[in-house]
């Protein structure tokens, strides 16, 4: 069963723009069996030329019912159907986003025209909407709305399988399109990959014993699973794809949890094919001493090498020099003095009047030092304590990191509903965590790169 539908928005990005009108016809892959059309108010202002693109005005969505009001009339008529659409991803996160601004967790199995028409019928050099149907021969009557489009997207859709009969001897585009997942474990359902979640948290491989074969982290659960499950590239992920018979997912809202939770079960669970990450993450580190003048020097160095722990922590070497080269220039280092150029004498930049002379002792130790501190602040932890506080796993929620004279403690979860609350309420919902060197390069990277809510100091 099918609904194929088309929209209409205020413009381009589902996390900011509205729904402003949806048509659906409903499919049952004979024919026609419903159809249903509604104007809907996005209770903001159209931008002009949307209107002269659509034909839909400010005027036109005064007293049409807002989404909340269709909400649950189009989970209902949408409940057992696949959404179908041209270029269906657009449509899809316009209504997700609806929902998830309403709090509730739209889910469907989806079907792109867009992609099927390339597999199905290949050549053209098109295959936006208004071209193909042209080259096709398909008429659109009220193009550029929901209603016209959605029909259009019907016919096309009535070819595309009668194209898959000739292909495969089947009309059915949901088992032409779940094809896709080849060598699957006969135990593993498309259902159950459709119905993964589009959200941030790790996700589990489990085997038919229940062993953990890997543990992974994104932004978009869903997504990155099927990349995983419709690569057929590697003999390691066609055996580990075939021994797949479930997976399981743990939403955690921040980005940032989600690398901490994966690195930490990794290490604790070793699953079979996360063999590279089992390891450190990072394998080579920038130390600093003092040389017998009493200026601070780095070096870089393997992490194995070491006992001390280093600065910060890099994935290979090249990586390493590259950044410490930047950061040098940056405070104004002497190149010899962090380990970047060997020399008896001056170094390079020292002749180039980019280094002050303390490779030869010519600048004063406690200007220079106080400029190599500041390169090393930049990894390091404030010595008090501090919470991060970032994104939760839904809109009333967020999550807590608490980090105690540099070292990673835990996260939790608390609500927003609870009113202020002191230090030792946020700490009370922290679930303890085993603080390492990799924790520690993930918090310091994280922080440099990204923004996140808030951070409390205390």
């Amino acid at each position: 069963m099918y609904a194929i539908l088309d929209i209409e928005t205020t413009g381009g990005s589902p996390k900011v723009e509205k729904i402003t009108e949806i048509a659906i016809y409903f499919h049952d892959g004979q024919g026609i069996v419903d159809e249903w059309t509604t104007l809907i108010n996005p209770e903001r202002s159209i931008p002009p030329f949307i209107t002269g693109l659509t034909g839909i005005s400010n005027e036109m969505l005064e007293s049409a019912p807002k989404f909340y009001d269709i909400a649950k009339e189009l989970v209902e008529r949408t409940e057992g159907f696949a959404i179908v659409g041209h270029n269906v991803s657009f449509d899809y996160s316009f209504i997700k986003n609806e929902f998830h601004r309403l709090g509730y967790d739209y889910s469907r199995e989806t079907l792109c025209t867009v992609k099927l028409s390339k597999k199905l019928i290949p050549g053209h050099k098109s295959y936006s909407l208004g071209k193909l149907c042209n080259e096709l021969g398909i008429e659109i009557n009220g193009r550029h709305r929901a209603s016209g489009d959605a029909f259009a997207t019907v016919q096309l859709f009535e070819l595309l399988m009668s194209k898959a009969k000739e292909s495969i001897g089947e009309t059915d585009l949901l088992a032409f399109n779940r094809a896709k997942y080849k060598n699957l474990n006969g135990n593993l359902s498309v259902q159950d990959i459709e119905s993964l979640p589009d959200k941030t948290g790790t996700y589990y491989f489990h085997d038919e014993k229940g062993t953990l074969l890997y543990i992974g982290k994104s932004v978009s659960i869903k997504k990155r699973v099927l990349s995983h499950l419709a690569s057929n590239e590697g003999k390691r992920n066609m055996e580990m794809k075939e021994r797949i018979t479930s997976i399981s997912y743990e939403l955690t809202g921040s980005e940032l949890i989600a690398l901490l939770k994966e690195s930490e079960e990794i290490k604790r669970n070793k699953p079979l094919y996360n063999r590279a990450q089992r390891r450190s993450l990072s394998h080579w580190g920038l130390y600093q001493e003092k040389d017998s003048f009493g200026y601070i020097t780095f070096k870089l160095s393997r992490v194995a090498d070491q006992l001390d722990h280093p600065v910060t922590a890099f994935n290979n070497k090249a990586e390493a020099r590259q950044i410490l080269s930047k950061l040098v220039e940056k405070h104004w280092l002497c190149q010899k003095l962090s380990g970047l150029y060997t020399t008896e004498g001056a170094c390079f930049h020292y002749g180039i009047r980019q280094c002050n002379g303390a490779c030869i002792q010519k600048e004063p130790v406690k200007e220079y030092n106080r400029r190599a501190e500041a390169l090393i602040s930049q990894f390091s932890f404030d010595r008090g304590n501090m919470m991060i506080i970032d994104r939760g796993r839904e809109n009333r929620e967020r999550s807590i990191i608490n980090i105690e004279e540099g070292m990673y403690k835990g996260y939790g979860y608390i609500s927003v509903d609870e009113g202020y609350l002191n230090v030792d309420q946020l700490l009370d919902c922290i679930q303890p965590a085993i603080d390492n060197r990799d924790v520690r390069q993930i918090l310091s990277n994280w922080l440099r790169k990204n923004r996140v809510e808030k951070i409390i100091y205390y």
